[in-house]
């Protein structure tokens, strides 16, 4: 059975010039001009769309154009296409979309090829339906029409390639201390991997001195690495890090403590090998006033 959001691929590849062309005055004049037409098919497919008019909807496919859903159902042609959507229209009322048309490329004068995502609302506020499509646009006697189209999951782009500098950090670290473990710092994904998340504590004699836990992330506006702390006794933080040469990070921190009071530290992480690396914390102040830097720790990666 034709999945949900196999009937709104063929949206993005007649909406791109709408939802998010390039400037037209940027491209070739022949780009421009049928990237103009192009949007202006957008319109009428959306408005087919909306009077949920099937019939109107395959007609933007070329007469033996096809189309490939999630699971890899196969469609060919006109007749097919338009009882799918037929099907899908009579089972599904006042449905919108939104498009995220990430790219169109002219291969020719007659052949485009567009990539992107859908995402399809319900009028009863359920949770919407996502998918990515990579669509074939061809030209035929003037005109433009979608000769393949395909869907495939849709994975939500994360940070994970800012963020895969650090991936050696994953998993658990930990130092010791007269025979006992004075730290313990554990590295995880966050879902997605969108954040590194690192929940620490520090102890002595195996009584818990502090715990948190961190969130390190990537700042697309300042193009840099941070990351987010909240301690367990309701301090808070934030930081900014800098890989200042292969295997050692600075981190530039701020904090309010508790009981409000205000510090500044310069954390420095070097990974020494693959199962080791040291912390030290320098330049810290309390409310401004200077206090002595802390002494080097080595950690090692417990298996």
């Amino acid at each position: 059975m034709i999945t949900r959001a196999l009937c709104f691929l063929a949206l993005p590849a007649l909406v791109c010039a709408v939802a998010a062309r390039p400037g037209l005055a940027a491209l070739p004049k022949d780009e421009a001009k049928d990237m103009d037409a192009i949007a202006k098919k957008a319109e009428a497919f959306i408005e087919a769309f909306h009077k949920g008019d099937a019939k109107a909807v395959a007609a933007f496919w070329t007469a033996d154009g096809d189309y490939t859903d999630q699971t890899g159902k196969h469609l060919k042609g006109r007749a097919a296409i338009e009882k799918a959507f037929a099907d899908y229209f009579a089972e599904n009322k006042g449905l919108k979309l939104r498009i995220n048309s990430d790219s169109l490329r002219f291969v020719t004068p007659d052949v485009a090829i567009e990539q992107g995502s859908t995402e399809v609302l319900s009028d009863n506020g359920g949770a919407p339906t996502r998918a990515r499509y990579t669509i074939v646009h061809v030209k035929k006697d003037g005109e433009w029409h979608l000769s393949s189209v395909k869907d495939s999951i849709f994975i939500p782009a994360t940070n994970y390639q800012h963020l895969r500098p650090m991936e050696w950090l994953i998993g658990d670290w930990s130092t010791e201390m007269d025979g006992h473990e004075a730290g313990h710092m554990s590295f995880a994904w966050s879902e997605n991997q969108g954040f590194i998340v690192n929940t620490y504590a520090a102890t002595a004699k195996n009584v818990i001195l502090n715990s948190g836990t961190q969130y390190i992330g990537w700042d697309p506006t300042a193009k840099s690495f941070r990351s987010w702390t909240f301690d367990s006794m309701g301090g808070f933080g934030e930081g900014s890090w800098t890989n200042e040469a292969k295997g050692k990070w600075v981190i530039k921190t701020t904090a309010v403590l508790q009981d409000g009071r205000k510090m500044t530290q310069t954390n420095i992480i070097t990974r020494v090998d693959a199962d080791t690396l040291t912390w030290q914390g320098k330049d810290r102040t309390m409310d401004g006033k200077p206090m002595p830097d802390m002494k080097e720790v080595k950690m090692k990666r417990l298996k």
